[in-house]
């Protein structure tokens, strides 16, 4: 495959995979045509948002679709399409990560390293959520480097180096945490489920990982929604994280412009949105439309009608 030379290389920002998948073809990039491309990073709704200017781009872990299908652009990206490229060149795999799929072109390339196939292979547990791998937990803390210490912080703490996050002392904090607060957190969040809609149940946290306090819930059984959703905050901007068993997440996130996996996927909600308690009541707006449908519609009439008859 003959690569373009990009002008920008484009990735997901929430996430390992994203950061990783990112860095890698910065990597490839320079061996290829010894530049340094710049990286940007974007959350779903700012990606999708974007306008694609550039010539040529190279873009990582972001779902392919028709505005991205140009000529002299590469996309690596691991989510469901339903888009075939007639002109960009599309490297796609359900079954691998965008960190493992950006690694085997490094490789092909001859970038490779005992402590990136270390970092590459965490990484792809964590995004896949493979939880039956027996480097799960482990695997999840490293995820959560990024989503406690957050995509740049983490990118500039190791200087663009990504394998001196093997066996990083920040992972001590992230294990003390996991099976300090966990367990508490999970006692705590499902006595907390709060109906958003018939099928969407709202988790709150205040301590733990949320992403395993979720999976915990769901293990157990112990919910009726099929999609938990939980929010929190980022600076200025609340986003919610959906969960489910059956690829019912994913549906429920592009009802907000987000996106991502079947069972796992985020959205980033409106800049009006600026607290938590904002966040439940617009994904309860959002989520039962019928139920907030004004009464000068003829169906808000009929129901305003049966309200008054009782």
């Amino acid at each position: 495959m003959e690569l373009p030379k990009p002008e920008v290389i484009i990735t997901h920002e929430s996430d390992l995979d994203g950061l990783l998948s990112g860095v890698l073809l910065q990597r490839l990039a320079k061996k290829l045509f010894g530049t340094n491309v710049p990286l940007e990073a974007y959350h779903y709704n700012t990606w999708k948002m974007r306008d694609l200017r550039e010539k040529s781009a190279w873009v990582a872990d972001f779902a392919f679709e028709p505005r991205m299908d140009k000529p002299d652009w590469l996309v690596v990206d691991h989510h469901v399409t339903e888009y075939k490229p007639k002109n960009a060149l599309l490297v796609h795999h359900l079954e691998k990560s965008a960190g493992l799929l950006c690694y085997e072109l490094c490789k092909e390339h001859g970038i490779e390293s005992p402590h990136m196939e270390r970092l590459v292979h965490l990484n792809n547990v964590a995004d896949l959520f493979m939880d039956g791998d027996p480097e799960f937990v482990l695997a999840m803390d490293y995820a959560s480097l990024v989503k406690v210490y957050q995509f740049w912080n983490v990118h500039t703490l190791v200087g663009g180096e990504l394998e001196r996050l093997v066996d990083h002392p920040l992972l001590e904090v992230m294990a003390a945490k996991r099976k300090i607060e966990n367990p508490i957190g999970v006692d705590w969040s499902g006595k907390n489920i709060i109906e958003i809609s018939p099928t969407v149940g709202y988790v709150e946290t205040v301590v733990g990982s949320s992403n395993l306090i979720v999976h915990e819930l769901m293990e157990r059984n112990v919910v009726k929604y099929p999609v938990l959703v939980t929010l929190f905050r980022r600076g200025s901007q609340v986003f919610a994280s959906f969960r489910s068993r059956n690829g019912e997440a994913l549906v429920t996130a592009m009802k907000f412009q987000g996106g991502g996996h079947a069972n796992a996927c985020g959205a980033m909600l409106p800049k009006s949105i600026r607290n938590i308690a904002d966040g439940v009541e617009y994904l309860r707006q959002i989520l039962n439309p019928k139920r907030n449908m004004p009464l000068n519609s003829l169906e808000g009439l009929f129901q305003g009608i049966e309200v008054q008859k009782s």
